[in-house]
Order: C-alpha cells, then structure tokens, then sequence
C-alpha cells in the first residue's frame, strides 16, 4: 500500500511540473527578405522600399532603401509570441517625402519547422521571405 502511495505522490509531482511548462511557445525568426523589380513611382523614379511584418501580435518594421528596385533587407525578424498557425502578414512599401505608396502584401498561417520559403508578386515584381520555426 506504501509504495502505491509514493508512485502516486510522484505522478502527482510529475503532473504539477509538467503543468508548468508552455509546450506552444515558440519563435518565428523571419529572414532573407528581399525583392526583384519593384516598381517606383509614376515618374519613373525607383522606389525606396521598406517592409511592415506582423506575427501573431507582434509587429516590426524594415528601414528603407533608397532608390532600389531590387532590394535585400540584411538580418532577420524575431517574433517570440508568434507561433504555428498564427497569421504572418507582411506588406511592402515605397517610402516618399510626403505619403508612402503601398505596393502590395502577403498574408498566411505559419507552418512548422525550419526553411520554409514564400514568394508572391508585388506589381510586376516579386517578393521573397523565409521564416523558421522554433
């Protein structure tokens, strides 16, 4: 009788310190962003483009790069309540003096694993990301 007493002690001990972990948190790191041939203005002028990213609740944004149809944004994006199945959004932008053109988005659940790769046209353009989760 003693020892069914201690193995249940010890399954209780067990359930309350499993209880205690968040076996759903997890991080998404966003990386590799870049794009070919955005578009620029009506003039003719190359766009500057930048990025807005949310994840799960969390939100970031990329600096911009001057006069680049072609951009590639270095580092990465780390969203540490974002996780599977949360919503990733991402919207491209061209920065200007007095109102910022918006250029087109992405939006989809988040996947599992490492190496996952997204395209989608922006214009005639395309941009590309990658996220892995942790």
């Amino acid at each position: 009788m003693a020892v069914f007493c201690h193995l249940w002690l010890a399954s209780l001990v067990v359930l309350v310190l499993v209880s205690q972990l968040d076996f759903a948190s997890a991080a998404v790191i966003v990386y590799d962003l870049h794009a070919n041939d955005l578009s620029g203005d009506a003039a003719g002028n190359e766009p500057d483009p930048y990025l807005k990213i949310w994840c799960g609740g969390s939100f970031e944004q990329t600096n911009y790069i001057t006069d680049n149809s072609n951009p590639h944004w270095t580092g990465g994006f780390t969203f540490s309540s974002c996780n599977s199945g949360d919503k990733l959004k991402l919207e491209v932008w061209d920065k200007d003096q007095s109102y910022d053109d918006y250029l087109g988005w992405y939006s989809g659940p988040v996947g599992t694993g490492a190496n996952n790769h997204i395209f989608f046209s922006v214009g005639q353009g395309t941009m590309f990301l990658s996220y892995d989760v942790k």
